[in-house]
């Protein structure tokens, strides 16, 4: 059930992983030889340079479906274009997942170790605000490892595709955001989406638990 309190410790949440998403794109690119992302002031970790209004408030409304404003890139500045475009779209979803992971470490942290200031347990929040972590960032992973363009795992999966596809694969990128609506509004999104996100929660929180318990 929505709330103030459920809003107040999903806001820094949102941000960070929106934030840490579209900063390693632009790093990665960055460290692959491409300065475009440096030259547009985003390799910032500031959420204010890397936020889209539309696709923060659907990941606000989903805890998993959403987007940022995507880091500008120029591959032609790349040694391998096709191969370090991979690279680079990889390390956003990556970036999410590792994060998840570290969501998972401090959620048993804070069961384990329980704070309290007075009568205020101050741990049982903060465990809230970790396993918002958790699914919030997987569910950005695994949304944008969707190979539907303009999603990231489009342009992992097109560095596979025979030559001749590549350029008519990515031209899907034109009617990708209606696609994508379209399998939100039937429904196959979420029903394809979700089971596998609580799956893979509960199996990060399960074997980052192993280590506490």
């Amino acid at each position: 059930m929505w709330n103030f309190q459920i809003f107040i410790l999903l806001v820094p949440v949102l941000l960070f992983a929106l934030t840490i998403h579209e900063f390693s794109h632009g790093f990665v690119a960055y460290l692959l030889g491409d300065p475009t992302p440096k030259r547009a002031g985003r390799l910032t970790l500031n959420p204010l340079k890397h936020l889209d209004l539309f696709g923060t408030l659907t990941l606000f409304l989903t805890q998993a479906i959403g987007w940022a404003k995507p880091v500008p890139i120029n591959p032609n500045y790349f040694r391998n274009p096709w191969r370090d475009m991979a690279i680079t779209s990889a390390a956003g979803p990556l970036s999410n997942f590792f994060s998840a992971i570290f969501f998972a470490f401090l959620y048993h942290f804070f069961n384990f170790f329980p704070l309290q200031f007075g009568d205020f347990k101050i741990s049982e929040p903060l465990m809230v605000i970790s396993l918002l972590g958790v699914k919030i960032n997987l569910g950005l992973a695994i949304f944008n490892f969707l190979p539907i363009p303009p999603l990231d795992g489009s342009k992992i999966l097109v560095k596979f595709l025979p030559y001749h596809l590549r350029e008519d694969y990515l031209k899907l990128e034109l009617v990708g955001f209606f696609i994508i609506l379209i399998l939100a509004i039937t429904g196959i999104l979420g029903k394809t989406l979700y089971p596998l996100l609580k799956f893979l929660s509960n199996l990060v929180l399960y074997y980052t638990g192993i280590i506490f318990f």
